[in-house]
């Protein structure tokens, strides 16, 4: 059994935060890195179902949305090699690699290539649309990566955009999950 404790303690500590402080973005991005953190610096407590990689392309698995919409947590699950295209968010978001490395390659608004870093195991890396939220992420590594995203909205259901690398032409899109179901972190019944 996993240490679902793990993630419903984040949970929890995530909503209180969104109730104090969900309109003030870097105070967000600031409490939530050290809550994101903590949670990643133990790799006990995702269940397998959604650490799983597709030779298909990376996965996105929805682990919670707050009931308002005011945040959610997703684990993103990469075998080597898979990348995404290049693309935005529109909101703040967090991601915190937890098994593996990637790598995040950033650009401005205008699609000019701005810098390019590895994001490695118990690192945190930072996206929103006032610091820069347009970038390709990849594994590059030989191992399957899977990092915790927090955002600040339910992602699977925010009308975002990736960009042509040739034209910077955009094309809107919805990513939803990769799975239907989430983890239960409210039965408690099975305590040891």
């Amino acid at each position: 059994m996993k240490n679902l404790a793990r993630l419903r303690s984040f949970i929890q500590d995530m909503t209180r935060l969104a109730e104090r402080h969900g309109a003030d973005e870097q105070r967000m991005l600031d409490e939530c890195e050290k809550l994101l953190r903590g949670l990643i610096a133990q790799d006990d407590w995702l269940p397998e179902e959604f650490a799983g990689p597709s030779p298909e392309g990376y996965r996105q698995y929805l682990l919670h949305c707050d009931p308002m919409e005011r945040f959610s947590v997703v684990s993103f699950v990469w075998m080597p090699g898979q990348k995404t295209p290049i693309h935005d968010h529109t909101v703040w978001g967090l991601v915190g690699v937890m098994r593996g490395e990637e790598t995040c390659e950033e650009y401005s608004q205008e699609l000019k290539a701005t810098g390019r870093h590895p994001v490695r195991r118990g690192q945190v890396d930072r996206v929103s649309p006032r610091i820069g939220d347009i970038h390709v992420v990849s594994n590059d590594g030989n191992e399957v990566a899977v990092s915790i995203h927090v955002y600040g909205a339910n992602i699977g259901a925010v009308r975002r955009h990736t960009y042509d690398p040739a034209t910077g032409a955009p094309r809107a899109f919805v990513s939803g999950y990769a799975n239907t179901t989430v983890p239960n972190l409210w039965d408690r019944s099975a305590r040891p």
